[in-house]
């Protein structure tokens, strides 16, 4: 594939964020979902709020930072309970947070009430990186610009496509256009059925430089794979 040599497995994995947000998952499955962040020693993991103290507690001394999710999934959380959510996932040790904007407000065309809530995640979570979720399936794409306006106002490190819950999640098109709509100091993050490496390798060409994926040990194989055909078999 066009390109594949030009990321090393290490550089791949640190555009990953694990994630383990299933509400089935059992405790087993964070620390399984951990283990396999601390292999690989990805960006970061994403657990659900209540998995925070035990994947900060599996990860302590570890490159692999601590995320969590926040108004997840369907973003109508009211916004005091956005910041309580993401005051007390910072105690417990996370460092990156991943909001779900208001889409009702945001389909509303209440642009200053998104901005605002976001605004006010963004200061709750004080050195955590805030990356907002969009949840693209749902929106135009003014709406989506819009967002990325208002994510990129108010302080957010990140925009992104998608929680992985809705009838779609990230394309390459809804991509291109975050990537367009924010400045080079906003991120995009790229979740919601980003399964391949191919896929992966596609959205880094738009400009994405972060993953969520649940996909990642199946990612990391397929490219060391691919990385010794091309190599003739020397590792």
């Amino acid at each position: 594939m066009s390109g594949l040599m030009n990321f090393t497995v290490p550089q791949i994995a640190k555009m990953i964020d694990h994630s383990i947000l299933r509400p089935e998952f059992t405790l087993e499955d964070v620390r399984e979902g951990c283990a396999i962040a601390k292999k690989y020693d990805v960006a970061s993991v994403c657990v659900r709020p209540a998995d925070v103290s035990v994947a900060v507690d599996l990860l302590r001394g570890t490159n692999v930072a601590v995320g969590t999710v926040i108004g997840f999934p369907h973003g109508d959380t009211a916004t005091a309970i956005k910041v309580a959510e993401t005051e007390l996932a910072v105690h417990q040790g996370a460092t990156e947070i991943d909001m779900v904007l208001n889409i009702g407000w945001l389909r509303s065309g209440d642009i200053a009430a998104v901005e605002h809530e976001i605004g006010m995640i963004v200061k709750a979570a004080g050195a955590a990186h805030v990356k907002v979720i969009l949840e693209t399936a749902y929106l135009t794409d003014e709406q989506k610009l819009a967002a990325c306006w208002a994510s990129e106002r108010a302080g957010a490190a990140f925009v992104k496509t998608s929680t992985g819950f809705a009838p779609k999640g990230a394309t390459i098109d809804d991509l291109s256009l975050m990537r367009s709509a924010v400045s080079p100091k906003v991120q995009v993050k790229a979740s919601g059925g980003v399964r391949t490496l191919d896929a992966m390798i596609a959205m880094a060409g738009v400009g994405v430089t972060r993953f969520g994926t649940s996909s990642t040990s199946e990612i990391l194989t397929d490219l060391a794979r691919r990385q010794v055909a091309v190599s003739g078999g020397r590792a």
